[in-house]
């Protein structure tokens, strides 16, 4: 069974439909964006000197830390085809960065990818992404809604009231990170529960963090359920997401999705490793060639689902200087404006591990002086919504010009 006939289109006919949705969002972009018309001013062209997906590859990317610097210098308004009243929502996610929400149902095209689980009319999801602030908890739950689902809207934390919803509620469905379905399970076994016996959960669906095989596995035989991921952005929604035959993650009927070179812009063949860059179909916020900063590559093979959409391979990485940790990203440059606030620190750096599935941040800080680590804690927990661990070490421990973001994670 499929959500819809898009599905199931042949590549042919899914590129020109999908050729048509680009060219709405060049052509509504050219007159409402102040940004994409910046671009072309710059190419010295206009959006019907694009004839072909080949043309297309040549518009330079849009990159988030410019659309960042652009909306503290220009407005939101400076993107939109709209009155900002005129949105359904605006949302601020990490960086930061202001997220429109436009009117359309399924706006962020996550009901195909929820239906691809497995989920259906009946099940009763419960939500532990965030409502407040940033879009993933409303974005999940309205195409869960569509597809007829009851949703719980737990948000994050409060473990032992996650175990309480789990065992008395019918819950048939998990929606957030597979690390934190992981803890609840930890401390629901510690707290004296039979997972397979006590919970009612059928399937999971996970994201906003990598997903290792070995995670996977050791949730699904915690639980007795299936495990299957989505992939997207605060900014665009679904880029793509899992079937149960799993070997990738198929391209969401409702964006383009490229994978070019992280230097150039430019598209790569399929099977090369490169950057996620993605346009996706809205036209009161028209995002031309937004480049996401992760890695990826395109496997062209069938899959034994039926469903026809090519896949990504799966997160490879980050092409920039960011990292994505439990669901955040990490800018070097938030986390300076956190550093200043403490004239002792000299030297500084964020690493990225993960210990069992666990992603942890730590940040090394360089001192003479002793340092208010739990100030310093809860400063940077403000700004960078994320809990670190800090180490402070003497003057010099680090190299010179040493990079200040060191991701030492692996993902199989």
């Amino acid at each position: 069974m499929y959500y819809s006939e898009y599905e199931t289109e042949s590549r042919e006919k899914r590129m020109k439909r999908k050729w048509k949705g680009v060219q709405d969002v060049l052509m509504e972009a050219e007159q409402s964006s102040g940004e994409f018309r910046a671009r072309l001013n710059a190419l010295g062209a206009c959006a019907r000197d694009f004839k072909n997906f080949e043309d297309y590859g040549k518009i330079p990317p849009l990159r988030k830390k410019d659309i960042i610097q652009w909306q503290k210098e220009h407005g939101i308004g400076w993107f939109l085809n709209c009155k900002p009243g005129e949105l359904s929502r605006i949302y601020q996610s990490p960086g930061p960065i202001y997220d429109p929400e436009g009117r359309e149902g399924d706006y962020w095209a996550w009901a195909e990818g929820f239906f691809a689980a497995g989920f259906r009319p009946g099940d009763l999801a419960q939500m532990t992404f965030s409502y407040h602030m940033t879009p993933a908890g409303l974005m999940l739950e309205e195409p869960l809604r569509d597809i007829g689902c009851a949703v719980v809207p737990a948000g994050p934390g409060n473990t032992d009231k996650q175990i309480e919803f789990l065992t008395q509620l019918p819950v048939t469905a998990f929606v957030g990170m597979t690390s934190y379905l992981k803890v609840i399970g930890k401390k629901a076994e510690a707290a004296g529960f039979d997972l397979k016996n006590d919970f009612k959960l059928e399937k999971a669906y996970v994201a906003a963090e990598p997903l290792p095989e070995a995670l996977r596995a050791e949730v699904e035989e915690m639980f007795g359920i299936t495990v299957r991921q989505g992939y997207g952005t605060a900014d665009v929604g679904c880029i793509a997401y899992e079937c149960m035959e799993l070997g990738g993650m198929h391209l969401s009927n409702y964006r383009h999705v490229e994978i070019c070179d992280p230097a150039t812009g430019e598209p790569l063949p399929d099977g090369e490793l490169g950057e996620v860059v993605v346009t996706p179909f809205f036209t009161d916020y028209p995002l031309v060639r937004l480049a996401t900063g992760d890695l990826s590559s395109i496997d062209t093979a069938q899959c034994a689902c039926g469903r026809t959409a090519r896949k990504l391979t799966g997160w490879k990485g980050r092409a920039d200087d960011t990292a994505k940790v439990k669901g955040q990203f990490i800018y070097p440059g938030q986390a300076a404006a956190v550093i200043a606030k403490y004239p002792g620190i000299s030297g500084w750096q964020i690493q990225v591990k993960s210990d069992n599935g666990r992603d942890a941040l730590i940040v090394i800080c360089e001192t003479a002086v002793a340092l208010d680590e739990e100030s310093f804690v809860a400063d940077f927990q403000a700004t960078m919504k994320l809990r670190p661990i800090v180490e402070a070490v003497a003057p010099g421990t680090l190299p010179e010009g040493a990079p200040r973001l060191v991701d030492q994670r692996t993902f199989d």
